[in-house]
């Protein structure tokens, strides 16, 4: 019997909304200050999956400039109704402190594919809304509801109102139909048994996470609460591989049984970070005697190993690219930006066929113009490799490799220009806001046309290296803590990166080239 190995995406990949087309199943997972927005995720078998494109491409549909790191993109909600895609998103511009500043949106497509539509503006009241299309026609959006008073819960309960298609827009009252404490967030509606179920994300988004539920014979309500507590937690197990797990979506097979996406993370013992972020797991659940969904397996664990009936044939995809020589005339789409899209202005694989040439901008602690490329990192145990032809002329010039969470905490060896030493190449880091330069480990690299550049993780610990040929390596003193790159350290929602940057202060843009980019994910 095949078997599903969760996390069946990894490396920051959360909030999954999990869709079946005929014998095909799409998921789609959040992208918070990375751009494009919302990746969409293919596989024919619930264990393999693939990249197939994203949903935001535009900055029309998804202006990020300036949003706080963790902001952008919260928990998508994909669905489809005669013939017709919808997404349902977040675009949060404030994240701290009493208010959330948001805007919900849908757009459409004819194809899972595209082209996605100019957005449409639902509502601000509260984030990660979905659409739940009823087998009378009509269709509900569901979103939690921020309350920013003192002294009020801020998750001030889920929201329902009617969206007409027609009109573009909600329509009709907006009916708060639950409350519960602890905080409840990521709502989603299901008709089973002639009950409307409510889903929901329960506890916070980290080690206390879960998803419980209720039901309802009226979509209105009132809904009265599973007797089980949660459904799905890995709160009372503190040592087992997946942790953190809640946020999910169902799907059922064409034969009937019922599967569960959700998000998790594997923590690094014992100081218990998650530096690859919060990924997506599935696992099989099942309706009890009584009408309240149950994992398979039993408890409320999630499993890391799921067994798959036979009627699924295996569909690998093979081994996602790991080395990029920028040859094509597009970037490949594992490749992502920071809050606006690649634009020919900043970042070009046709100025000079066969490199990927990035023009400096602003430093990595811009929340605004950043020449940034990157991809996710999706294993404990990971190599990044690039080659760089640059020739700064001032310090404020900088292009290299770097490993980022956000602006406020990232690891880079760059090459820049140093008075009295000419080239130099360098590892710099930001630890909390606070920037720091290993000047002491600098090298030398005036004589060098071409710098290769390498970073090494191997669980906490991370290291780079440069060379003139590729062969023979300068390892750098430094031992970074790779742990620190996460939400456990760092704060916000996101995950681990690993790609090239180049930045210019002086606003002259110089021009960095990278013959290649290689990403050994192991």
């Amino acid at each position: 019997m095949m078997q599903l190995h969760n996390p069946v995406l990894r490396g920051f990949n959360p909030d999954p909304s999990i869709l079946r087309v005929g014998g095909d199943y799409y998921l789609a997972t959040s992208t918070f200050e990375w751009f494009p927005g919302v990746p969409i995720y293919h596989s024919r078998d619930l264990a393999n999956w693939r990249l197939i494109g994203h949903a935001l491409t535009r900055k029309s549909q998804l202006d990020m400039l300036g949003v706080p790191d963790s902001a952008g993109i919260w928990a998508p909600a994909l669905s489809l109704d005669n013939g017709v895609y919808y997404l349902i998103y977040t675009i949060v511009r404030n994240r701290t402190g009493a208010f959330k500043d948001v805007k919900n949106y849908v757009v459409t497509a004819p194809a899972i594919t595209g082209p996605w539509s100019e957005p449409v503006y639902l509502n601000s009241s509260g984030f990660d809304p979905s659409l739940f299309h009823d087998d009378d026609g009509r269709k509900w959006l569901v979103n939690m509801q921020w309350d920013h008073r003192p002294a009020h819960p801020r998750f001030g309960g889920i929201v329902l109102q009617e969206y007409s298609p027609e009109e573009h827009r909600l329509v009709g009252p907006i009916i708060n139909i639950c409350r519960k404490e602890p905080l409840i967030e990521g709502p989603n509606l299901y008709k089973v048994n002639g009950y409307y179920y409510l889903m929901l994300a329960e506890g916070g988004t980290d080690w206390n996470h879960g998803i419980s539920m209720a039901r309802s014979r009226h979509i209105t309500g009132p809904y009265e609460l599973d007797p089980q507590p949660l459904v799905l937690t890995s709160r009372k197990s503190p040592g087992a591989a997946l942790q953190k797990a809640g946020h999910g979506e169902l799907v059922q097979t064409p034969s009937g049984r019922w599967y569960l996406a959700h998000l998790c993370s594997r923590p690094l013992y014992p100081v218990r970070r998650c530096p690859l972020g919060r990924e997506t797991a599935i696992q099989e659940v099942i309706w009890s005697d009584d009408g309240w969904l149950r994992l398979k397996s039993g408890g409320t664990d999630p499993a890391l190993q799921v067994a798959l009936p036979e009627e699924i044939t295996p569909h690998p995809w093979g081994v996602d690219q790991q080395w990029d020589d920028f040859d094509a005339a597009s970037l490949a789409p594992h490749w992502q930006s920071l809050r606006e899209p690649v634009e020919p202005r900043w970042a070009s694989t046709s100025e000079r066929p066969g490199f990927l040439r990035l023009r400096g901008r602003e430093s990595l602690h811009s929340l605004f113009e950043q020449s940034l490329l990157a991809r996710r990192v999706r294993s404990f145990c990971t190599t990044a490799q690039t080659a760089l032809e640059f020739e700064p002329e001032h310090f404020t010039q900088s292009a290299g490799l770097v490993v980022y969470y956000d602006t406020r905490n990232h690891f880079y060896l760059r090459v820049t220009h140093h008075e009295q030493m000419g080239k130099v190449v360098g590892v710099v880091q930001t630890d909390a806001g606070v920037y720091s330069e290993h000047i002491e480990s600098q090298l030398a690299v005036s004589h060098w046309p071409r710098v290769y550049l390498k970073a090494m993780i191997h669980d906490e610990s991370l290291q780079f290296y440069a060379s003139a040929d590729a062969e023979n390596w300068h390892a750098f003193p430094i031992i970074c803590d790779f742990t620190k790159l996460s939400a456990d350290y760092a704060g916000g929602f996101t995950g681990a990166f690993a790609g090239v940057c180049a930045q210019d202060l002086r606003g002259t843009s110089i021009c960095a080239d990278f013959d290649y980019f290689q990403l050994e994910n192991q």
